[in-house]
């Protein structure tokens, strides 16, 4: 059987499973896979025919690690009389080659090598193209396996690079595995932070890219809800042994404008009586609260209760300012009027309106803040009335209406349809064809 050589064969591939930290197997398949590409393009030169997509899949290369050669071989049908010679050889010529017992219909594994000045510099170089695809996709569905299920954790990280707003760090998943590219964006990263080369920082994992993707697969964060979440589980045992339990979080680690610093509120709750869910993750004299803010770069933390009662939740949810009254205005849809003495007003509402933004999305209510001496009762009632029963109003018109094209529908006799759809078949499609019919 005819090979064609390629010196240095072992060498070449331990050297790219070194540097790509593949493993051989992998770097053998994407060269199989590229040479098979080589030798269809020398294929397609040589013979100038419109071969389809499937023509090449009887075909396949064999790699010889020993002798660093390598040879095609393709399956072909054994038939009385040849019409294709790619995929069909000849009774005759198979029993002359000493198979006697061969019969129609089945298929044998032929060696269809070139010789090595045929394979031609077009193929070679397309062969070359071939395996640094092959090899980047060996690279990408690597870290996909090994990454997949550390989605939504926290890993280490460590700054390389800066590309346009982005900063490319190397991250390890654990396993023993070498590190591997990940992308901090923009808009995830921390304005308190200081991503100089070499850095390390704890990161969340957002997102691992699937299929063809340049520059990292991996989407880390430093801004996700879920890196608060971590910290503090790491930081409390409480938590840790599910004595305390983390309800909701609302992040806000960019705040629209520059002026406004990073903030956090997040809400616990224990179903033990003797335990204080705030106080254990406060710690003594703040120590356990402090090493979350010291990881986040003094971003701003508020530790609240949670409760079953949507008044006092949202009470708690507007610290630190204090509450004198929360007005639950429209339960179904979640609305709410918080009453607060003038001197709090600024601190309930926040800055640039951060503090009461963080409470709604904490609570999942829409909080409007009021000042308790001016607030009028009756008019605020008022004018929900009005807002509530212009919703049902509009519900049941919807409602009415929908009901309607129902009964229509239904109260439509099938033969009538039937018969309409039939005229309308037989109605000529244009003028020339009226005449033309009535010629």
């Amino acid at each position: 059987m005819s090979s064609i050589p390629l010196p240095g064969l072992k060498e070449m591939i331990d050297g790219i499973s070194r540097e790509r930290n593949l493993p051989k197997v992998a770097v053998q398949e994407a060269l199989r896979e590229a040479l098979m590409k080589g030798y269809e393009r020398f294929r397609r030169t040589q013979k100038m025919d419109a071969f389809d997509e499937e023509y090449f899949n009887r075909f396949e290369v064999e790699l010889d690690i020993d002798e660093e050669s390598f040879r095609v071989l393709a399956t072909k049908t054994i038939v009385a009389e040849v019409t294709n010679t790619d995929h069909q050889i000849g009774l005759s010529e198979v029993q002359d080659a000493g198979l006697q017992e061969a019969r129609e219909g089945e298929e044998v594994l032929v060696d269809v090598t070139p010789d090595q000045g045929e394979f031609g510099r077009m193929a070679a170089i397309q062969t070359k193209q071939v395996l640094a695809q092959k090899l980047r996709d060996q690279q990408r569905k690597l870290i996909q396996e090994e990454f997949q299920e550390l989605e939504n954790t926290i890993l280490q990280a460590r700054v390389l690079r800066f590309e346009r707003q982005s900063v490319i760090m190397a991250v390890n998943s654990g396993f023993g595995q070498p590190e591997v590219e990940a992308e901090l964006l923009k808009r995830d990263q921390l304005p308190n932070d200081n991503y100089r080369a070499n850095a390390t920082f704890k990161v969340y994992l957002k997102k691992v890219s699937e299929g063809a993707h340049r520059g990292p697969q991996l989407l880390v964060s430093r801004a996700d809800a879920g890196l608060v979440v971590y910290l503090f589980e790491n930081e409390v045992p409480e938590i840790q042994d599910d004595v305390v339990r983390i309800v909701a979080v609302a992040r806000e680690a960019n705040p629209p404008s520059r002026f406004v610093g990073p903030r956090t509120k997040i809400a616990v709750d224990t179903l033990e009586r003797d335990v204080d869910p705030v106080g254990a993750c406060i710690g003594a004299r703040g120590s356990r609260i402090q090493a979350v803010v010291n990881e986040l770069r003094g971003e701003k933390i508020d530790v609240i209760r949670w409760s079953p009662d949507p008044a006092t939740y949202i009470a708690n949810a507007l610290s630190p300012a204090r509450v004198d009254e929360v007005r639950l205005m429209d339960p179904e849809g979640r609305q709410a009027h918080v009453l607060v003495a003038e001197d709090q007003l600024s601190l309930a509402i926040g800055k640039e309106g951060q503090n009461v933004r963080l409470a709604a999305r904490l609570t999942g209510w829409k909080i409007d803040i009021k000042d308790g001496a001016k607030y009028d009762r009756a008019a605020e009632d008022a004018k929900i009335a009005v807002e509530l029963k212009q919703r049902a109003d509009a519900a049941a018109a919807a409602a009415a209406e929908e009901e309607a094209d129902e009964e229509d529908f239904e109260e439509e006799p099938l033969e009538e349809v039937t018969a309409g759809a039939d005229r309308e078949a037989e109605q000529p499609e244009t003028d020339e064809q009226a005449d033309s019919a009535e010629e």
